[in-house]
């Protein structure tokens, strides 16, 4: 172990202290714990799962016309099916998802954002959990 030094305020030092008296613990340990949690969050953190630009662009010019045209939801699903596609819930939006159910891109990756089409629609994806949203952007 190396020794680094730290400066701290009293009042932080007095929390630490109790702390480490209720749980019978060094405050050396509680600062060690708590840097080596944020370490772990810090090098776990999830990625951008960004989508291939050469996949994407022709993927947008190919179902263009469908997001622009489509009339609904059941429109939008109904003309992504019949070429190969659907779009899915995925966390706060949507995604692309082709015919295996592999997920392709992010729905915004086409320019076409959840809440773009919840405006445009007037309603929220079928079965989607942020309902709310349509009440928010009205």
């Amino acid at each position: 172990m190396e020794t680094v030094t730290i400066y701290l305020g009293p009042t932080m030092v007095a929390a630490l202290r109790r702390i480490g008296e209720a749980e019978d613990l060094s405050v050396g340990h509680i600062v060690r714990d708590a840097i080596k949690r944020d370490l772990y969050r810090r090098t776990r953190a999830k990625t951008a799962r960004r989508a291939d630009e050469q996949l994407v662009a022709p993927l947008r010019a190919l179902l263009a016309d469908d997001l622009a045209y489509a009339k609904g939801w059941d429109d939008l699903q109904a003309r992504l099916s019949r070429k190969g596609y659907q779009l899915c819930e995925a966390g706060g939006g949507l995604a692309l998802h082709d015919a295996a159910g592999a997920r392709v891109c992010k729905g915004s990756d086409l320019g076409y954002s959840y809440g773009r089409l919840i405006r445009r629609f007037d309603a929220p994806f079928p079965g989607h959990r942020h309902r709310y949203l349509h009440a928010k952007m009205r």
